[in-house]
């Protein structure tokens, strides 16, 4: 076979061991978890800002972004909850360099998951105390999970991911909201097929082991844009697209029927600064009628302190390496915004 195994990890059990969530991080998870389940119960009516950097390739910064979001939470606690996305699987679309913190901890350096596995949970462990915020990843690699759960608030499962089976089996075992993509096709029923697959438990090998999971009742949709076969985005956020979901919610046996809307990606054409507008749109279709109100849960921004993106040899302090983000001073006035028109 084409493989060198070159080091045998530490089991998720073992590095939970060896670099520990603190107690007080633990009570701040378990507190924060119940705030953002009661959202997609219906029991709060607070919207959900997932906002953050693309790639969390930089700790300093992204600790950084972070704390300024603590300011702005407290003003609009009323309103809207803040996730920061911390995304650490997030490499570069088409596999070239960079691998994500996970694996690749320095971006100017050689992949070394071990190094990858100890930076992400100190990084994510130390925003945490310093701002009070749980955060959000990428399930890009099911079989990692587990490094991460004792510490995450929300997973969310892309659209290169959500058709596959790994993806959806593993999703039943998590316990806290996990957003499924729309695939790149624009399917809906695949993404919806994604959701009950992931509501419901189930018997599968995961890790070397026989397990049984009971389902994540926190399952739900994102919708992310589409791209047709010439490579032209296609939206799907605007009010019709909200109206067509609602109505196949409700032929469906679903759970906490609940949609966030991704204002990147082909939503925006990754035009970053569309972003703004799209939220505008998001916010004012929920307004319109009292279904997409209640399924509208969220959106998710990508942000960061410098605008724009920047070559992984570039060096530029809080500016993206992987998407184009908003820089700090818009998403400022957006979060602001949102908390406005709620």
């Amino acid at each position: 076979m084409g493989f060198d195994f070159i080091q045998k990890l530490p089991t998720p059990q073992e590095t939970r061991e060896l670099y520990p969530v603190p107690a007080r991080v633990a009570k701040i998870k378990e507190e924060r978890d119940k705030e953002i389940r009661k959202v997609f119960t219906g029991e709060s009516d607070k919207f959900l800002a997932i906002i953050g950097p693309c790639s969390a390739d930089n700790e300093e910064a992204v600790c950084d972004y972070v704390r300024r979001l603590v300011p702005i939470q407290e003003k609009i606690k009323d309103k809207v909850l803040i996730i920061p996305r911390i995304y650490t699987n997030k490499p570069r679309t088409t596999g070239d360099g960079y691998k994500g913190i996970m694996h690749q901890p320095d971006p100017e350096k050689k992949p070394d998951p071990l190094a990858g596995i100890i930076a992400l949970r100190h990084m994510h462990i130390r925003a945490i105390e310093e701002t009070g915020l749980t955060a959000a990843d990428e399930m890009l690699y099911p079989e990692n999970l587990r490094y991460v759960m004792d510490f995450l608030s929300y997973v969310a499962i892309g659209a290169r991911s959500v058709e596959n089976q790994q993806h959806r089996l593993v999703s039943s075992g998590i316990d806290v909201p996990t957003g499924m993509k729309n695939p790149t096709s624009g399917d809906f029923s695949v993404m919806l097929n994604s959701v009950y697959a992931a509501q419901h438990g189930h018997s599968f090998i995961y890790r070397g082991w026989d397990v049984q999971t009971s389902g994540n009742d926190l399952a739900h949709v994102v919708l992310r844009g589409a791209v047709n076969e010439r490579g032209v985005s296609l939206p799907n956020y605007h009010y019709e697209n909200l109206r067509n979901l609602c109505n196949l919610y409700a032929e469906r046996e679903l759970k906490n029927p609940a949609c966030i809307v991704d204002a990147n990606h082909n939503n925006s054409n990754k035009q970053f600064k569309e972003q703004i507008r799209i939220v505008k749109e998001v916010l004012h279709s929920r307004s319109c009628a009292d279904d997409i109100h209640r399924m509208v849960k969220g959106v998710m921004i990508e942000s960061y302190i410098e605008e724009g993106n920047q070559g992984i040899h570039d060096h530029i302090y809080g500016k993206s390496i992987t998407d184009a983000c908003l820089g700090w001073e818009d998403s400022e006035r957006l979060l602001y915004e949102i908390a406005e028109r709620c």
